[in-house]
């Protein structure tokens, strides 16, 4: 991959923005001598805001791609971008990709990308790459070198398309445990103006970052023929690879053994079940401050409610096995990911939601990070108003038309031996368990005034998440009877349901 940007944030109280990755690719048409870019932009799902639509949900991305020199505009395309449809809230651990080719000239370029999330009232995310373009109509040369996800025979065109395979690029430089293979494509051009017909080798090997040092049992040699396009995918087996910073080498020779042309592509390799020689890069960052393992394990687990899937799966795998240097690594680059500038700033905001949820929501032998309170603070962050109830009496009972009963002010002084009745619904004094309302003014990826309602269900202090109107929390429509010890009837509202439909 030519480039590779990660666009996302922490956005103000809360939940994490828009998460994508934008990487490109330069290639040639050799018939046309026409060089072209590919970009790849990778949404994950999770992150985006869906709104409802015929037949279920979806999101959309308002997308800019911009090509220039200097203060010349070269390229400009300005798009929207929808997911694909879902038929429920809980069904977005998915990503989705979209590509786009436009054809260039040899030059120096910026490629300026704008991503903005079109449900959501934040600014848009904004990268700019520098970018060369250089292909000689005569002499040999190599595209981008490619990671790839997959490789299947085409049966039907489309833009994934190319040499008969639908080539899926894995946007993305870091390959985690569960990716076993290494697959890579490339194409060569002109390489007969220097080789002729003959046949010449195309190798690819893996290389340690910092030392150089080539792995020999970590390569794929093939022969080719030359010819003014050639086109070369291979695989390598990195299922025992141990963790570490690596480069993907492209190497061709002719038949002296001589180099004619090379590219590498860096990425990092986490396999915590594989022992090998353990990275050190990252001691000097502030994820090498923690060396206290325990300590770093608890930071890696309280990413869970703002990580992928994926993360999140690496993150499991982490914790079982001792390896500081790998989980300091990997905690530097979860947050260099989402702020490539800034990303011990990052971490430090997120830092302090841990340690209050730490100091605050622990319970015996339960850490704060692991409770439902903690859950939503990391989540979300501080809620802008919190209504805390240890023993909550309501005044009395509502109608079960949902229709505000009298106040006892108006009933006047009734003695408890002689309930009024007001809708069919005695009155009296309705008695809830201790509870937490936390309401959200904004959350970056749903509407105003998000309310979550905790419980104490055995009085013990141990709060659990009862109900909320945020998308793809809780949602209980028994949720009161439930708090109250079922004290209300059926599709009656009481006085702690009114406040949860108010937010206070």
């Amino acid at each position: 991959m030519a480039g590779l940007m990660m666009l996302a944030g922490i956005g103000g109280a809360a939940q994490a923005q828009m998460q994508a990755v934008f990487g490109y690719s330069t290639f040639y048409l050799v018939s046309d001598q026409q060089p072209y870019i590919e970009t790849y932009l990778q949404f994950d799902a999770w992150t985006m805001q869906f709104k409802e639509v015929e037949g279920g949900y979806r999101s959309a991305a308002e997308v800019t791609i911009v090509l220039s020199q200097q203060d010349s505009v070269c390229y400009a395309k300005k798009y929207e971008l929808t997911s694909p449809l879902v038929e429920s809230l809980d069904r977005l651990d998915f990503s989705f990709m979209d590509v786009q080719r436009f054809s260039v000239k040899n030059g120096i370029y910026d490629l300026t990308l704008l991503l903005k999330d079109k449900g959501s009232e934040g600014e848009p995310s904004v990268v700019t790459e520098k970018l060369v373009i250089n292909y000689d109509a005569r002499r040999p040369s190599m595209s981008s070198l490619q990671l790839m996800a997959s490789a299947k025979p085409t049966v039907s065109q489309n833009i994934l398309s190319r040499g008969g395979y639908d080539m899926e690029p894995y946007v993305s430089d870091y390959l985690p445990e569960q990716v076993k293979q290494l697959n890579y494509y490339y194409e060569i051009y002109n390489i007969n103006a220097e080789v002729g017909e003959k046949a010449f080798l195309a190798m690819a090997y893996i290389e340690e970052r910092e030392t150089g040092r080539r792995l020999e049992e970590l390569q794929q040699v093939s022969r080719k023929n030359g010819a003014a396009s050639v086109p070369v995918y291979g695989s390598i087996d990195i299922s025992d690879l141990p963790s570490g910073n690596y480069n993907l080498v492209a190497e061709l020779r002719n038949r002296e053994g001589q180099t004619m042309l090379y590219k590498k592509v860096p990425f990092y390799r986490s396999n915590p079940g594989v022992k090998g020689k353990e990275t050190s890069e990252f001691a000097g960052t502030f994820a090498g401050r923690y060396t206290d393992e325990r300590e770093l394990n608890t930071y890696l687990e309280a990413l869970y409610p703002i990580a992928s899937p994926m993360e999140n799966t690496v993150v499991e795998e982490l914790v079982k096995h001792p390896g500081l240097e790998e989980k300091q690594a990997f905690l530097y680059r979860f947050w260099q990911r989402r702020s490539t500038m800034n990303p011990e700033g990052e971490w430090l905001k997120y830092k302090e939601r841990i340690d209050y949820v730490q100091a605050h929501f622990s319970y015996p032998r339960t850490r704060g990070i692991q409770t439902d309170r903690g859950r939503v603070y990391l989540q979300y962050g501080p809620p802008d108003f919190i209504r805390d109830e240890k023993n909550y009496v309501s005044a009395n009972r509502i109608g079960s038309n949902n229709e505000q009963a009298p106040t006892l002010l108006q009933l006047g002084n009734t003695q408890a031996s002689e309930p009024k009745v007001y809708n069919g619904t005695s009155q009296g004094h309705v008695f809830y368990l201790p509870y937490q309302l936390w309401r959200y003014n904004k959350l970056d990826t749903d509407d105003p005034n998000r309310v979550f309602l905790f419980w104490d269900e055995h009085r013990s202090g141990y709060y659990t998440l009862l109900n909320s109107n945020a998308r793809g929390e809780v949602q209980d429509p028994g949720w009161e009877r439930r708090l109250c010890r079922q004290q209300l009837a059926e599709g009656v509202v009481g006085e702690v349901g009114e406040q949860f439909n108010r937010g206070y």
